[in-house]
């Protein structure tokens, strides 16, 4: 599966700093991330999402 993520030009600059720091690919890292997220408890998780789903929210209000 693919999977199309839109990242503002700070969260790419952190990633790929992130990434070069660890030796691995953006690719890899946002894997780890990803898998490290899901291997959460579930009310962990979601806890998680709705916090950035709310912060997401709140940075579009202000974006528009």
């Amino acid at each position: 599966m693919t999977l199309n993520l839109e990242l503002d030009e700070q969260q790419i600059l952190r990633l790929r700093e992130a990434a070069q720091r660890l030796n691995v690919s953006v690719n890899d890292l946002a894997k780890a991330a990803i898998n490290d997220l899901l291997a959460k408890p579930d009310h962990e998780f979601e806890r998680a999402a709705t916090r950035v789903l709310k912060k997401n929210a709140e940075l579009c209000k202000r974006l528009a």
